[in-house]
């Protein structure tokens, strides 16, 4: 017997409620390990998923507007 067919005949002597819990817990490792995969991606990587367009251009305008005239290397 492997280990999903273990799974399955024990999950089907749980009460509904409980069969609720396992598949939520499975839902959650899921999740998590999506999380996890995530987290290495890149800043721009990430901006992807949001549609999120920021160029050269776009970053030079905002660290102007931030820093002025001063004296600081853009």
């Amino acid at each position: 017997m492997n280990i999903e067919q273990k799974i399955m005949e024990k999950l089907r002597m749980l009460p509904l409620e409980q069969q609720q819990e396992v598949l939520d817990f499975v839902e959650f490792l899921q999740q998590k390990k999506s999380t996890q995969k995530r987290q290495y991606r890149s800043v721009r990587g990430s901006w992807v998923d949001l549609g999120v367009q920021i160029s050269e251009q776009d970053i030079t305008e905002v660290r102007r507007e931030m820093w002025g005239n001063s004296e600081v290397d853009l």
